[in-house]
C-alpha cells in the first residue's frame, strides 16, 4: 500500500472517516484503518465484521452500490487517554441529491495511538430512535 497519512490526533482520523464515506473512497475509507486482525466494524443491522479484509470488503460493496452519502453529526462526546480514544456522536445520513434524511444512526468508534499516530480500532453503527436527537430531558431534584 502506498504511504498512509500520519493522523496526529483521533479527531483528525475521525475527520477522515467521514470525509472518505461522502467521497465514496475506499483507499482513503481503509487508510483511516489499523493494519489488525482485531479491529471490527458493525454496521446498522449488519453483522460483526472482523479484521482488515472483511471491513475493507464491505465498504467496497457499500461504496460501489453507487449512493453517494453526506453524513451530518450532532452530539459528539469524547473520553480519551494517551493511547485511546471513544467518540460517540449521532449520524445524520442522505443520499445526496434526495433532501430525506434517514433515521438517526448512533455510532461509537474507537482509535489507538500507534508508532504511525492515530488509527480507527471499532466503528459500531446502530439505528436510534426518531427521537434520539431531541434534548435530553431536564432531571429535577426533590
Amino acid at each position: 500500500m502506498p504511504n498512509k497519512p500520519i493522523f496526529p490526533t483521533p479527531q483528525d482520523v475521525e475527520a477522515a472517516f467521514y470525509e472518505a464515506i461522502e467521497r465514496a473512497d475506499l483507499e482513503a475509507m481503509m487508510a483511516v484503518w489499523a493494519e489488525d486482525e482485531e479491529i471490527v466494524c458493525i454496521h446498522p443491522g449488519g453483522s460483526r465484521l472482523i479484521g482488515y479484509a472483511a471491513i475493507r470488503e464491505a465498504w467496497r460493496r457499500i461504496f460501489d452500490g453507487g449512493a453517494r452519502l453526506r453524513v451530518r453529526l450532532s452530539r459528539p462526546t469524547t473520553v480519551q487517554g494517551p493511547l485511546a480514544a471513544l467518540n460517540t456522536v449521532m449520524e445524520h445520513i442522505a443520499v445526496r441529491n434526495d433532501e430525506s434524511v434517514r433515521a438517526p444512526v448512533v455510532a461509537s468508534n474507537v482509535y489507538v495511538r500507534g508508532a504511525l499516530g492515530w488509527r480507527m480500532v471499532l466503528h459500531h453503527a446502530s439505528p436510534a430512535p426518531p427521537d434520539t436527537d431531541a434534548e435530553p430531558p431536564r432531571k429535577t431534584l426533590h
